[in-house]
């Protein structure tokens, strides 16, 4: 671990980090933004993910001296002053604490399915463009024992900083495939053994008549416009029951019962 002071907003080497409210790296090859001791702690230990260097509040260095000691020996750990770390960041940093990680390799869907293990669940998220829904539910993942999360490509990058921060660093624990159509992914799943399930109000049973089958693929679709038709014609289809005169739930919170129902 390398700690070198940062005076100048300006610096090239904290370039990365600036205005990072009004963008985001995610998509830069392979880079994102995590924030926040938590996250920090699992970027040090996803072997998925590089830490590429970090960004630190002088005041907060000390309280993460257990965390750095489990950082790479060369890793930058730059520090800076409140004023300078706002300025940088374009915006007041409370946590103080922010960091650059690099994917390894993108994963497919195909590389994804091949590691799982014979019993396993796997959520499938159809057109989720929400940042605070899709790193909910990375930590919905995470908490019930996901063996994996498989997004088409209308949804988001859970790398987003918004998504990770939200996921509490979630989204670089839970394995995940990023691409392809929900049909693209279903027929993917088909063929390595899943039973599929996607979740509607107008679902044909209840969750809870649901016995549990050793791979599971639950979808869940974007909050309004729901699944597309494509893929409810093509798969079994599940409700979870609510009080009379009330059909709807937030997609994070319908994924969170679900998962819970099914996990283990």
């Amino acid at each position: 671990m390398q700690t070198i002071p940062i005076d100048d907003p300006a610096d090239p080497r904290v370039a990365a980090y600036l205005n990072i409210r009004e963008r985001d790296l995610t998509g830069r090859e392979g880079r994102f933004i995590a924030e926040g001791k938590v996250v920090l702690n699992v970027l040090f230990s996803a072997r998925r993910f590089v830490p590429e260097s970090v960004l630190v509040l002088e005041n907060r260095l000390a309280g993460l001296a257990e965390t750095l000691s489990s950082a790479p020996d060369d890793l930058p750990v730059y520090v800076a002053s409140a004023e300078v770390i706002d300025a940088i960041a374009g915006f007041h940093m409370h946590r103080g604490i922010l960091a650059i990680g690099q994917r390894r390799h993108a994963e497919s869907i195909e590389s994804i399915l091949q590691a799982l293990p014979s019993r396993a669940l796997v959520m499938v998220l159809v057109g989720i463009a929400n940042h605070d829904n899709v790193g909910s539910m990375f930590r919905n993942a995470a908490a019930f024992g996901c063996d994996a999360v498989l997004l088409d490509e209308t949804s988001c990058d859970p790398l987003y900083r918004k998504s990770i921060r939200v996921s509490v660093g979630a989204a670089l624990k839970v394995p995940f495939a990023l691409g392809g159509t929900g049909l693209e992914i279903a027929t993917a799943l088909e063929a390595t053994g899943f039973t599929q399930l996607a979740l509607s109000p107008a679902g044909e049973k209840d969750i809870t008549e649901i016995t549990r089958p050793d791979r599971l693929a639950l979808y869940f679709g974007a909050e309004g416009p729901g699944l597309p038709h494509t893929i409810l014609d093509r798969i079994d289809t599940a409700r979870i029951r609510m009080a009379p005169g009330f059909d709807s739930l937030n997609v994070s919170a319908a994924s969170a019962i679900t998962l819970h129902h099914f996990m283990g």
